[in-house]
C-alpha cells in the first residue's frame, strides 16, 4: 500500500489492489485502515468526497480537499506510476 504523504497526523494512500477503479485516494488518522476516508481525483484537477467513513471534521476535511487538490499532478504521477495504467477519472 503506497503511502503517499502525512499532513499532520493524517496519512493519504492507495490500497494496492484498486488500480481498475477511478483515480482516488484514502485519508486516516494513525495506521490506514479498509474503512479510510476515500477521495475522488477529478479531470479538471480538483477532488470530490466519495465517503468520510474515518469521520474526520469538516474543517480537516476541507484542508486536506485544498491539499489534496493542489497536489493533483504529484498524486496522478504517483498512480500512473503504481498501477502503471492510463488513469480513469470519477468526473
Amino acid at each position: 500500500m503506497p503511502k503517499l504523504f502525512k499532513l499532520g497526523a493524517f496519512s493519504i494512500f492507495f490500497w494496492s489492489n484498486e488500480g481498475e477503479e477511478p483515480i482516488h485516494v484514502h485519508v486516516c488518522v494513525g495506521n490506514p485502515y479498509a474503512g479510510a476516508t476515500k477521495i475522488w481525483l477529478t479531470r479538471g484537477g480538483g477532488c470530490i468526497i466519495a465517503h468520510n467513513k474515518s469521520r474526520i471534521s469538516q474543517n480537516d476535511i476541507n484542508e486536506l480537499l485544498e491539499i489534496i487538490q493542489a497536489n493533483h499532478d504529484f498524486i496522478c504521477n504517483k498512480w500512473e506510476h503504481y498501477f502503471n495504467k492510463e488513469i480513469k477519472f470519477y468526473c
